[in-house]
C-alpha cells in the first residue's frame, strides 16, 4: 500500500457521500472534498478499488466485478448509518458507481460525476494490443494546479484495461435505465478521457433531474483542481436538497 492511498471514513450524520476514484488512482484524489463534506456534518466513505494503491502486478490481477463490488461495501456501510445517501465517481469511478446504481435499484438517492469515463473509441483496439504488450503509458496528474497529488500509478497494466472496456460497455447499456437525479461535473480541458464522454453520459442518463456542471478552471482530475471548492460546495447542496426532499415526503399530508 503507498502511503497516503488508503481508504477513509470520516464525519457522521443522517446524510451520507460514496466517493470512488478513478482507475490507476487512489482514494487521495478524493479525500479533500470529503475532508469538507464531512465537515458540513455529512458521513463519507472513501473506497479503495482492489488493485488500485499497491502496485501495477496486484492491479493487473483484478476484475472489474471486484471493484463495483467494493464500492457496495462502502455503500453498504452508509446506509447502514444514513437516511440519504450520493455517490460520487471520479472518471472511471463514476462508471463504478454507474454500474452500481444500476445492478441496485433504490441503492442510491442521486449520483454526482465528475469527468465520467464512459466512452471511449480506443478500446477497439485492445484485442490485438494485449497481445503485444503487458502494459502501457498512464496520465496520472492531470492536474491544471501546481502542487497536487493523486497518488496514481503512471502505468496501466493491459489486462485491467481490458477489465474496465468490459465494464463500460455495460455501463453504456445501463445509461437510459438509470433515473436518478444527477450532478455531472465537465472539465474546461481533460487530457485523460476523449473529449465529449461527460456530455455523453449526461445526455444518456434516463434522470429526469439532471445537472450539466462546468469546471472551466481545471483539467481531468477536478476533485483537486481550481474547481474542487466548486465541486464540493454543489456535492453538498445537492445531499442536502435530496436529503430535505426525502424527509418532506415522508411527512404526512
Amino acid at each position: 500500500m503507498r502511503p497516503g492511498a488508503e481508504a477513509f471514513s470520516l464525519g457522521e450524520g443522517p446524510v451520507g457521500v460514496l466517493m470512488v476514484h478513478g482507475f490507476t488512482g487512489s482514494p487521495a484524489s478524493m479525500r479533500p472534498i470529503g475532508e469538507r463534506l464531512a465537515s458540513e456534518g455529512l458521513a463519507v466513505e472513501g473506497v479503495r478499488l482492489p488493485g488500485h494503491g499497491t502496485s501495477i502486478e496486484d492491479l493487473r490481477t483484478r476484475r472489474w466485478i471486484e471493484w463495483v463490488d467494493e464500492a457496495g461495501r462502502g455503500l453498504d456501510a452508509l446506509r447502514g448509518r444514513c437516511r440519504t445517501v450520493v455517490a460520487f465517481g471520479q472518471s472511471m469511478g463514476g462508471a463504478v458507481v454507474l454500474r452500481l446504481v444500476a445492478s441496485r435499484p433504490g441503492g442510491v438517492d442521486g449520483i454526482a460525476l465528475a469527468n465520467p469515463y464512459v466512452f471511449d473509441a480506443r478500446h477497439l483496439v485492445i484485442p490485438v494490443g494485449r497481445l503485444f504488450f503487458r502494459e502501457v503509458g498512464g496520465v496520472a496528474n492531470d492536474i491544471a494546479m501546481p502542487g497536487q497529488d493523486e497518488n496514481a500509478d503512471d502505468h496501466m497494466p493491459v489486462p485491467a484495461v481490458a477489465e474496465m472496456a468490459t465494464m463500460l460497455r455495460r455501463v453504456r447499456r445501463d445509461l437510459p435505465s438509470i433515473r436518478v437525479p444527477a450532478v455531472v461535473f465537465v472539465s474546461g480541458a481533460d487530457h485523460v478521457i476523449p473529449k465529449g464522454s461527460a456530455r455523453k453520459v449526461y445526455e444518456r442518463l434516463g434522470s429526469e433531474r439532471k445537472e450539466l456542471v462546468p469546471c472551466p478552471r481545471s483539467y481531468h482530475v477536478v476533485t483537486l483542481d481550481h474547481d474542487a471548492p466548486l465541486v464540493s460546495e454543489r456535492v453538498l447542496a445537492f445531499a442536502r436538497e435530496l436529503d430535505t426532499g426525502r424527509t418532506e415526503s415522508q411527512v404526512p399530508g
